[in-house]
């Protein structure tokens, strides 16, 4: 007779947290704070919350009782995966909160006229305007995203509050259409909390081409000769470098992960068309070009233009070598950064960093990323590890999650620019 197994989760192992880190984890170790107000837009935080989490921060919700009235609190716990601060008790939770370094940011979306004055005026009469009183005597950064009608925002008193504050906490400006001061879109809230706490002074503003994924190369109209990469790597070093300021082009196999919003893609799907899509590319100019797409070294010589008919006992496919698409990139860019990627396998790791310091000889390449994709990687391909090999050194990454690979490859880029 079968039996029903049920794993028991941990105190804090909520399903939701799956997302932490999916796009970045340049807030990981951060608590933030969510103040939501009551208004209108208070739907949107659950989106903010969700963007902030797939960073890697830690969101605490805290909510007025208006917003419960337009929100279940239980949604804004589905959202961040804790308990939503409804009301305060002997528990202290403000405290908890928002006393000297019990949080990174104090994030008010969407901030009222009423939150803004309490807060001016040492008013503290809900959860919302409790935990942000305590928050700015304790000098945590508290960033406020106003929402209200443009009249309202234009009220003498409510103008008195801002310049008030402006100089003691960040406002994030709202966009004044349609007769509303309307709360600045979750994205924008995101690239604000990441400046000040992921962008790199070295990558920001770095104009980057990548390519990442596979390329199919076709035998006949319905079969194809490909492998198995599936582009998560070089998406998640997109992200990565995105997330830090940089502005990334990224030249797209057929893969099956999909880029973060923000990177500008370029889809293709055979070598020929990469390779033509990075010269075009390379035709602007660009700091840092990131060759980690896994492009077919072989095409069929002769491809059918109608299926081959399958009645033949065997089948002879003439292949041709493609052309290395790192191989132009200094022909054209001489001073741009240029990264490779190697990928070899059941080698010892002398002869991978061999192979590495090779490429950049042939290639002219600053960096080169070896790894290993034999046996040990084809068991759980979320994981890997990565020599960074260059003229001078090779430093081995250990056996790590592929979001944390990128962050060390970002790490090494950075170092490379400095």
């Amino acid at each position: 007779m079968s039996r029903l197994v049920v794993k028991k989760l941990k105190k804090n192992d909520h399903p939701s947290l799956d997302i932490v880190n999916s796009h970045g984890i340049e807030l990981s170790g951060k608590r933030i704070v969510l103040c939501v107000a009551g208004s209108v837009a208070a739907y949107k935080a659950i989106e903010l919350a969700r963007l902030l989490m797939r960073h890697g921060a830690d969101v605490r919700c805290v909510t007025s009782e208006a917003v419960t009235k337009l929100i279940q609190p239980d949604y804004f716990k589905w959202a961040t995966g804790n308990d939503v601060i409804t009301k305060l008790t002997g528990k202290l939770e403000h405290i908890k909160l928002a006393d000297y370094k019990q949080s990174d940011l104090v994030i008010v979306y969407p901030g009222t006229a009423n939150t803004l004055g309490k807060l001016a005026n040492g008013i503290d009469d809900t959860p919302v305007s409790t935990v942000l009183t305590v928050g700015f005597g304790s000098k945590i950064p508290i960033l406020m995203c106003l929402a209200m009608h443009e009249s309202m925002y234009e009220n003498s008193a409510v103008k008195k509050n801002i310049k008030f504050l402006k100089n003691k906490i960040e406002f994030l400006s709202p966009k004044l259409v349609e007769g509303k001061a309307k709360a600045p879109e979750p994205e924008d809230v995101l690239n604000n909390v990441l400046a000040k706490f992921g962008f790199s002074s070295v990558l920001k503003n770095k104009k980057v081409l990548m390519t990442a994924g596979p390329t199919i190369e076709y035998i006949d109209p319905i079969r194809a000769i490909t492998n198995l990469s599936s582009g998560k790597t070089g998406t998640l070093l997109a992200s990565e470098l995105i997330s830090a300021g940089a502005k990334v082009t990224l030249v797209y196999g057929p893969g099956n992960q999909i880029p973060t919003k923000g990177i500008k893609v370029i889809n293709v799907i055979t070598s020929k068309e990469m390779f033509d899509a990075v010269k075009k590319e390379l035709q602007k100019k660009y700091d840092i070009v990131i060759m980690a797409a896994a492009t077919s070294d072989y095409t069929p010589q002769n491809p059918s233009k109608s299926k081959i008919k399958s009645d033949k006992k065997s089948l002879v496919i003439r292949l041709k070598k493609t052309p290395k698409i790192i191989d132009i990139v200094k022909k054209y860019q001489k001073n741009t950064l240029l990264v490779g990627f190697k990928a070899e396998t059941n080698l010892s790791k002398n002869a991978l960093i061999k192979s590495a310091k090779m490429k950049i000889k042939e290639t002219g390449a600053d960096m080169i990323i070896a790894n290993d994709i034999g046996g040990k990687y084809q068991k759980n391909t979320n994981y890997n590890q990565i020599i960074v090999v260059d003229d001078k050194k090779s430093i081995i990454s250990g056996w790590k999650k592929k979001e944390m690979i990128v962050k060390i490859i970002k790490n090494e880029i950075e170092k490379k620019l400095e």
